[in-house]
Parts: structure tokens; C-alpha cells; sequence
């Protein structure tokens, strides 16, 4: 059993507690943006002329992984194959998932408009050939408030389940926000995804069930919403842009105080200056130990330990930019 596994059981039994909340970095980004989402190649004083090469990029993946603070480490198939062979995962209680698919709206490649037309699913991942490496992968939706679209999108999870039982794989479920214009008031897109999801598991034996979800913050109201109609359903919140440091640490906060169990974090982590720093202070935070304000001064505290220019002033950094942390 690993940590991961432990810590869905006591959720699941209702024996929660905040050390229990899952931690998750999303180094997948290779399946959508590609080469940027490797990150800048940052020198200590902030500066970067190129984008992180593969090696340099499973090399941080590495580290983290070895850090032994994250609970999941979700990456593309074609990664999770190199970093086994070098014995990444040996005796690691750090999960391994892969992207079971990769939708349209997340091809963010540069100069490509594709994720301006609404979301159509796809999977490049094979699902037989990544079990031999796991049993876990994430598996995404787009709702666009398109009978056509929308239809493709269930059609196509449903065989994915199909084979996911196949393989002996399990899942968990993103599901994003409609990334285009849908003729939905924008108030009520956060409900509108919550319906969305429980509909669409409606019809799902618990066989077929995802994991947990992975969804976007979309305010207290709505996350307390979803997370107290099925507390079988255990919810996570994805981390979207980078954000300001605060921003970083205000997400976990409010996630774990209206009822997200899971954190999924990509950027937040990838594009920081000391991505070991802010993992460590993201598990302080989730487990009550302190405060966001206060690991936003920690953050800083241990740049400049370490001779490395931060990206923002402290000042700046402690500011909550994100729109959804602003109806707490």
C-alpha cells in the first residue's frame, strides 16, 4: 500500500485529518504546451535565456520525487517509461501517474489557436503498455454546453473506462471549466460544471469510479457545494496559472478549509524559483502548520539563504491575485 493508498482509505472512511491531504505535482505538461512546459532554465540571480532540455526537467522530477513530500507524481507515459528505468520510483512511497489523454483544449502549443475551439477529446497513451508501470492515470473532460461536443466527450470516456477495466488501471477525473464562450452566465459556470460531473458518473458503477476528481477552484460556495453531496466522491482543485506565491498557498488553504482533500499543482510548482521550498511549504500549509501569509515570508526567508533572486518583491508576493481566492 502507498501513501497515497493509505491516505484514500482514511478519507473514505471518514477518518480525515489534515496531515491525510493529498499533495500531487503535475509535471504532465509535455502532453499539452510541450517544450515551455519544461519551465525557464533559471540562473540564481533570475535570469533565463532557454527553456529547461527534457534531462534538466526529469531531473527536478527526480529530486521531488526523492524529496519524499508529494504523495503523486503525474507525468506523460513516455517520462514515466525514463524515469523507471533509472529506478526513479524504487522503494518510493511517491505514486506515479500518467495523462491517459490528452484533449484539445490543452494544446497550448506555440502559435496554435487549437484550445480556442471547444474541447475534443483524444488519447496518445496506451493504456496495456502504461501498466506495466502503473495502475493510475488522469483522465480529462471539457463540458461546453454543446450537445455534439459534449456527446463525443461521454462517448469517448466511456471507452476509456472500458479499457482502463481492461488493463486493471484506475483513474481520477479532471474536469475544466468550458473553455469556450457557452452561453452559460458566468456565475453559474461553477454549478454548471458541478452538475455536469455528477452527471455524467451518475450511470458509473463504483467499479468504474474515478479516484478523486481534479477541478478547477471556482470559489468556497461552489467547492462546498460538490464536496459535501457524495463525500464518497473525494474532491481535488487543480492549481492553473503560476500566480503569485501567496496565490500558491491561499489555494491549498481554502481547498482543504471547503472540503478538497487533493491538490494538483503544476505551474505553481514548476515555474517557482525553489520548487523543493515551495513543495515543503505547501505540505506546513495543508496540514495547518501555518499560515499562507506566513509561508509566503518562509519562501522568501529561504531564497535568500540561498543567494536566489525571487521573482517578486515580498510585498508583491504576499498579494491574492486570483479571482476565485478573492471570494473567501
Amino acid at each position: 500500500m502507498t501513501r497515497l493508498d493509505a491516505k484514500l482509505a482514511r478519507i473514505r472512511a471518514g477518518n480525515y485529518r489534515p496531515s491525510d491531504f493529498i499533495i500531487a505535482d503535475a509535471k504532465d505538461g509535455d502532453m499539452g504546451p510541450s517544450i515551455t512546459a519544461a519551465g525557464p532554465k533559471r540562473e540564481r540571480d533570475g535570469s533565463w535565456t532557454r527553456h529547461r532540455t527534457r534531462a534538466e526537467f526529469l531531473d527536478q522530477v527526480r529530486a521531488i520525487v526523492a524529496q519524499d513530500i508529494v504523495d503523486i507524481m503525474l507525468v506523460s507515459a513516455s517520462n514515466l517509461e525514463v524515469l523507471a528505468a533509472r529506478g526513479t520510483f524504487a522503494g518510493s512511497a511517491v505514486k506515479p501517474a500518467i495523462r491517459a489523454n490528452d484533449t484539445t483544449d490543452i494544446w497550448r502549443m506555440r502559435g496554435a489557436t487549437y484550445h480556442l475551439a471547444a474541447s475534443r477529446p483524444f488519447r496518445t497513451a496506451d493504456l496495456a503498455q502504461a501498466a506495466r508501470l502503473t495502475d493510475l492515470g488522469l483522465y480529462s473532460m471539457t463540458f461546453c454546453n454543446d450537445i455534439e461536443t459534449d456527446l463525443a466527450a461521454l462517448d469517448a470516456f466511456a471507452a476509456f473506462r472500458a479499457d482502463a477495466r481492461a488493463a486493471g488501471f484506475t483513474y481520477f477525473l479532471e474536469v475544466f471549466n468550458p473553455n469556450i464562450a457557452c452561453g452559460i452566465d458566468p456565475e453559474q459556470i461553477p454549478f454548471y460544471v458541478n452538475d455536469c460531473i455528477h452527471r455524467c458518473l451518475a450511470g458509473v458503477m463504483q467499479a468504474d469510479r474515478p479516484q478523486f476528481l481534479k477541478i478547477p477552484y471556482n470559489g468556497p460556495k461552489a467547492l462546498e457545494e460538490l464536496a459535501s453531496y457524495d463525500p464518497s466522491l473525494i474532491v481535488g482543485v487543480l492549481g492553473g496559472s503560476a500566480g503569485t506565491t501567496r496565490d500558491t498557498f491561499e489555494l491549498l488553504h481554502q481547498a482543504e478549509r471547503y472540503g478538497a482533500r487533493v491538490a494538483l499543482f503544476g505551474r505553481k510548482i514548476n515555474l517557482a524559483e525553489d520548487p523543493l521550498a515551495i513543495v515543503s511549504l505547501m505540505r506546513e500549509v495543508a496540514s495547518g502548520a501555518v499560515s499562507p501569509e506566513e509561508a509566503v515570508k518562509a519562501y522568501h526567508g529561504t531564497l535568500q539563504a540561498q543567494g536566489i533572486a525571487p521573482t517578486r518583491p515580498l510585498a508583491d508576493d504576499l498579494l491574492i491575485t486570483e479571482a476565485p481566492l478573492r471570494q473567501h
